[in-house]
């Protein structure tokens, strides 16, 4: 059984900085892919960042520079280091793994509230 839990979340000013964690289990971590999603409020779910099993990464344009993906295999974890945070990046944010075979997980959710 994955299982996916995500830390970190919660209140920052603008232009602070989160970082947010997601621990895996129940899988042989270092072969799937990861990846972090957000929602806000009345919206889609849209794609963050993604890591490969190699690291390969890969961002949405609205956070390119401003944050990092990586990942720890001896951990089983995947990070997101969130620099220079906006007020648009409030949301519920998801971690997302994907094995070879294209079975996908989600965790539970982390809000993330970005408000002076």
């Amino acid at each position: 059984q994955v299982q996916l839990v995500e830390s970190g979340g919660g209140l920052v000013q603008p232009g602070g900085s989160l970082r947010l964690s997601c621990a895996a289990s129940g899988t042989i971590f270092s072969i799937v892919s990861m990846g972090w999603y957000r929602q806000a409020p009345g919206k889609q779910r849209d794609l963050v960042a993604t890591i490969t099993s190699g690291g390969k990464t890969n961002y949405a344009d609205s956070v390119k520079g401003r944050f990092t993906i990586s990942r720890d295999n001896a951990k089983n974890t995947v990070y997101l280091q969130m620099n220079s945070l906006k007020p648009e990046d409030t949301a519920v944010y998801y971690c997302k793994l994907v094995r070879p075979t294209g079975v996908t997980y989600w965790g539970q959710g982390t809000q993330v509230t970005v408000s002076s």
